[in-house]
């Protein structure tokens, strides 16, 4: 086929000509087998990759099995072509989707070599895999700084907005309000939410808004050179040798005095004790809490700092271990008698915590205060599933909004008639 005359190869001179020629042949080709399956791959954002490397994907349809080629041409007109090279793409898991982990992926991130918000990112993409979440039922906020900008690393097929400094907040409970079927998740720092965003952080608690708050909490300003944040610890030094003056804002403790409903802290370099949270958080009906200690590797990750990698593992007490089951799974994981506790969530699956202190309760939020402020005074950093209430209402309960989310309703439904609005100014005068 290559030596025809008529085959479009022959109309061009340059040879990166002649083997894009080749290849949109090879594809024409392949495509009309009914063995294959042929296509050119895609970057992240969904564009076509032809200038990048492999060229062609190919699908065995019967084995499904994935590998890519390169296929060049070294002489014009002549039969000799070659195959550069050939890999094979090793088959990947799917969920109930059909959907692999790479579907629940983003771009690529340009946060620091090593920083802890990666990890979440990737506990974030693990959990929705697991959970089989369509990315289009979920809504990602978020507000400014290093934690802010992670959003754009996972689910890209989500919605997404990037709000101003602080206001991440009002703007989920905005959009919660006007379509509840989403899931919204809302990635905020230590320096969005405990300092410029603490009081809108405070009113979403309040107000129990529906949504699933990660703080990425690293204790410094990674955008602007390594500044203290408010929730850095005391007796902390920064990466010059400065000491913080200040006592820390605890956002854990506050959130379960303010009434959050699901409350957990964790480790970005603790996967394990992660991923579940996550799972845990994102079933959970109201607003849940996960405040994650995820160190800056650039400015807050010294020996002199308490949210170092080094700090943390050293000093990580964790409540328990916590499982997630899905609804419809047994529990595997054997307790011993009478240190477990099984916690429902809305939609019926459960979390299996294992308790490690018998006098600690998840569901009482008293006790949860107490056994913070007890391990901190050892120096220790509490983690895990802190607090519970899954009995509690969120905001589109207490509201009373309309089960059909606000932003579906049609004109005939938003409009009473002028006979129902006068009779309503009539009473209003």
């Amino acid at each position: 086929d290559l030596a025809k005359p008529e085959n479009p190869i022959h109309e061009v001179g340059r040879v990166n000509e002649i083997s894009r020629h080749f290849e949109d042949f090879l594809l024409i080709r392949l495509n009309a087998a009914e063995a294959y399956e042929c296509s050119i791959p895609v970057n992240a954002t969904g564009r076509s990759q032809r200038s990048g490397y492999p060229d062609l994907r190919l699908v065995h349809t019967a084995s499904e099995r994935v590998f890519y080629i390169d296929p060049k041409v070294y002489k014009l007109g002549s039969e000799t072509s070659s195959f550069r090279s050939l890999y094979f793409e090793p088959k990947l898991e799917t969920n109930k989707l059909g959907l692999t982990r790479r579907d629940y992926e983003g771009a690529v991130s340009t946060l620091c070599a090593g920083c802890g918000h990666d990890s979440i990112s990737a506990a974030i993409i693990e959990s929705c895999f697991k959970l089989n979440i369509e990315a289009y039922k979920v809504a990602k906020l978020s507000g400014i700084g290093c934690s802010s900008k992670a959003p754009a690393y996972f689910l890209e097929q989500s919605h997404g907005f990037n709000s101003v400094h602080g206001r991440m907040p009002s703007v989920a409970t905005g959009a919660n309000c006007a379509n509840r079927d989403l899931m919204y998740l809302g990635v905020s720092g230590d320096g969005d939410s405990a300092s410029i965003g603490l009081g809108q952080f405070v009113h979403a608690i309040r107000r129990q808004v529906d949504m699933v708050y990660f703080v990425e909490n690293n204790g410094t300003y990674g955008l602007t050179k390594g500044q203290f944040s408010a929730t850095n610890d005391l007796e902390s030094k920064n990466k010059y040798g400065e000491d913080n003056l200040f006592k820390p804002i605890d956002l854990a403790t506050m959130a379960i005095q303010l009434g959050a409903t699901y409350v957990a802290r964790s480790f970005s370099g603790d996967r394990d004790q992660l991923i579940p949270l996550i799972m845990g958080a994102m079933q959970h009906k109201g607003f849940a809490l996960l405040d994650i200690i995820s160190p800056c590797v650039t400015f807050n990750n010294h020996d002199s700092s308490t949210k170092s990698y080094d700090y943390i593992r050293d000093h990580n007490e964790a409540v328990g271990k916590t499982d997630f089951v899905p609804l419809g799974e047994e529990i595997s994981t054997s307790y011993k008698e009478g240190s477990s506790t099984e916690i429902s969530l809305h939609d019926g699956s459960k979390l299996a915590l294992e308790k490690t202190d018998a006098n600690f309760d998840p569901r009482d939020a008293g006790k949860a205060l107490n056994f913070i402020r007890e391990r901190e005074k050892e120096g220790k950093v509490l983690t895990g599933l802190l607090y519970i209430n899954d009995l509690a209402k969120d905001l589109n309960e207490t509201l009373n909004v309309t089960q059909t989310p606000l932003s579906q309703l049609q004109q005939d439904v938003l409009c009473p008639g002028s006979e129902i609005l006068d009779e309503i100014n009539q009473s209003l005068s």
